[in-house]
């Protein structure tokens, strides 16, 4: 008569596990056991990251980037933009961001607009003055507003929004070669929205409104640069060529607006035989001010 065997678990860590490997037990007859080791790939080599193919594809948008075959950069870069998640639960896409950017500007705008109408109907004393207290609702409204001060639009954050930033700062670097300014300055828009301490988005987007003569943009951007990197020697060079540039901007548009108002002047004044030649103003070195003198020889 066959003999009954009992399997004895004296001895064996029956809970223990393997590194990368199966806890299959085989259980051999008389009490035995051999682990059955069946190799398991690493959960993470099995998840790929969601921005993988995104990180690929800007690789090679950086390949013919440096072989200068720009064209093909600028769809390698838009490919990458295309393949990273966007929406619920990863944020918003470069578009939204500006849409939503454009909305809240055109808010402030129109909240600009009723606070001047305000101001206006207070100063005129049009204001409804039952007891005073439309009017004194007016002032203090106007003293919320200016005591928030303007309004600074926060973008909605995104999972990725440091790599988007490079995809579009990239790909902006492709217009720039390709001399399509106004894109690249979108594209540096949309990197900024996602990263706004990103210098490298600020140079370009500088660059490119130097080109199409925004040089007071241009500068306000190598500024913020510089100020973010102090030890930035492009964003300084950048500051102190175009402060120059600006300064003279303006002081040639201050000679063209004189200039018009001169000619201005003197079709009013011809009206009645004089002209801003007949006047002359001299400035007080004390006070600063000035003090209008009338010669009727001239």
């Amino acid at each position: 008569m066959p003999t009954e065997t009992k399997f004895d678990s004296e001895g064996f860590d029956l809970g223990s596990s393997y590194s990368n490997e199966s806890s299959d037990v085989i259980y051999e007859i008389g009490g035995g056991a051999t682990p059955a080791v069946v190799k398991r790939e690493d959960e993470g080599q099995k998840r790929e990251s969601p921005i993988a193919e995104s990180e690929r594809l800007k690789e090679l948008g950086n390949n013919e980037f440096r072989q200068q075959n720009h064209l093909d950069a600028y769809d390698y870069y838009t490919d990458a933009i295309e393949a990273c998640p966007m929406g619920e639960g990863m944020g918003p896409s470069g578009e939204e961001l500006l849409r939503l950017r454009d909305e809240f500007e055109e808010e402030q705008r129109e909240r600009q607009a009723e606070r001047h109408r305000r101001d206006m109907e207070l100063r005129r004393g049009k204001g409804k003055d039952k007891d005073g207290e439309d009017k004194k609702k007016d002032e203090d409204d106007n003293e919320n507003d200016e005591e928030k001060g303007p309004a600074e639009f926060i973008p909605p954050r995104h999972t990725y929004g440091s790599k988007l930033a490079v995809y579009y700062a990239n790909r902006a670097a492709t217009s720039l070669h390709l001399g399509n300014h106004e894109e690249a300055i979108q594209d540096c828009d949309i990197a900024l929205l996602y990263n706004p301490t990103y210098i490298k988005a600020l140079l370009r987007r500088c660059t490119a409104n130097e080109h199409i003569e925004n040089t007071e943009g241009a500068l306000r951007d190598a500024k913020r640069a510089y100020e973010l990197d102090p030890t930035n020697a492009v964003a300084r060079k950048h500051v102190a060529r175009l402060q120059k540039i600006e300064e003279e901007r303006l002081e040639k548009l201050k000679v063209e607006t004189m200039g018009k108002l001169k000619d201005l002047g003197n079709s009013i004044l011809g009206n009645f035989g004089l002209s801003l030649d007949n006047f002359s103003a001299v400035q007080d070195p004390q006070t600063g001010g000035y003090s209008i003198s009338f010669n009727q020889n001239k």
